[in-house]
């Protein structure tokens, strides 16, 4: 017996009739194989027909009968024991069902007389038959759902653990500042402390703070937009500092976009990069710019700068290896990135905006 729900869609009704008619036949087949081969007399076509009618509608019966015990009553909640007594009781149901079916079809085709609920000893004889059928029949549902079920646990332990070490990849593309960033924050320190303390002091603070938002950000995968912004205006106040006025830093966002949720941690390495590898070698009128919009169910990001164009043989460093990392951990497929060169030199990226 099945351990799931029936519904009684045409097709499902359709393949469980198609599926025990056929099983019906066979039985009743080898059932007159079996009196033949045991009977010297052999067994007539009359009986052979007999044999194939109550196999065929007793098989029926029972079917549907179970099928609509499954239809109709919740069996995740019943008792164990409720549910076996009852899967025996729609057992001999059907079996009854089964046998007055075909001792009218009999008195049709034969023209002999039918009486309902007349036929106690043909229950008594083909209860044991379908009570042991009905036992293996069982056995084999149930092994067959425990089997399902410790699948469906595995299945579920190995997407614990595919999403535990999605967590972890995550948490730790969210714990990293690159090194060289932090080399040159802290040279530019040390360079201000003498010159101009009080800015000195302040930058200590700024990179402070951004190591605490890299740390405590760990456990979360996503923050407000408004909050990702606030800590690249902490990190663009540092590199400020060095770079001073050889580059102007743009920021175009819709303020209406402050809530969303946007991915922890993703502007800063870009910038950074951009800085790095685009306007290294800039020295007056460079341009840092990052404008965020929303277009009908995407979020689009784009980092621009003009600085020296993105190589067509590009070798992904830190920046933008962790963003691949992040986003394909994030979205899967669902995101879209671009390096473009022309007619501005940018990155475009573009996420679901939840």
């Amino acid at each position: 017996m099945e351990q799931h729900t029936c519904t009684f869609k045409e097709g499902n009704w359709v393949y469980r009739n198609v599926k025990y008619t056929i099983i019906g036949l066979l039985v009743g087949l080898a059932l007159s194989a079996i009196i033949g081969v045991l009977n010297s007399n052999g067994i007539s076509w009359r009986g052979i027909f007999g044999n194939i009618l109550f196999s065929l509608f007793i098989t029926l019966s029972i079917s549907n009968v179970v099928a609509l015990f499954q239809h109709y009553s919740n069996i995740a909640s019943t008792n164990f024991w409720k549910f076996i007594l009852s899967f025996y009781i729609c057992n001999l149901i059907g079996m009854v069902l089964g046998i007055e079916i075909s001792y009218f079809i009999i008195s049709i085709l034969f023209d002999v007389k039918y009486q309902i609920f007349y036929h106690k000893q043909d229950y008594k004889s083909i209860s044991v038959i379908v009570m042991v059928v009905g036992t293996i029949v069982l056995l084999y549902h149930l092994q067959k759902r425990n089997a399902e079920n410790l699948l469906k646990a595995k299945e579920t332990d190995l997407l614990k653990l595919q999403q535990l070490k999605t967590q972890a990849e995550l948490q730790a593309l969210q714990s990293k500042i690159n090194p060289h960033f932090l080399y040159n924050a802290l040279n530019s320190i040390v360079s201000l402390i003498h010159e101009d303390p009080d800015k000195a002091e302040d930058m200590t603070i700024k990179l402070s703070k951004l190591f605490r938002y890299s740390i405590n950000s760990q456990q979360e995968n996503f923050c407000t937009l408004k909050e990702e912004i606030e800590i690249l205006n902490t990190y663009l106040v540092i590199e400020k500092v060095r770079f001073g006025n050889r580059i102007r830093f743009d920021m175009e966002i819709d303020s209406s976009l402050d809530h969303l949720l946007f991915p922890r941690f993703l502007l800063q390495p870009l910038v950074e990069n951009a800085l790095k590898h685009g306007l290294k070698d800039t020295y007056e009128n460079g341009l840092m710019k990052v404008v965020i919009r929303k277009t009908d169910k995407k979020l689009e990001i784009l980092i621009h700068d003009n600085g020296a164009p993105f190589p067509e043989e590009l070798v992904a460093g830190y920046g933008l290896q962790s963003t691949f990392d992040k986003l394909q951990l994030l979205y899967g497929n669902g995101y879209d990135i671009q390096l473009i060169n022309t007619s501005e030199k940018q990155i475009k990226i573009s996420i679901p905006a939840n």
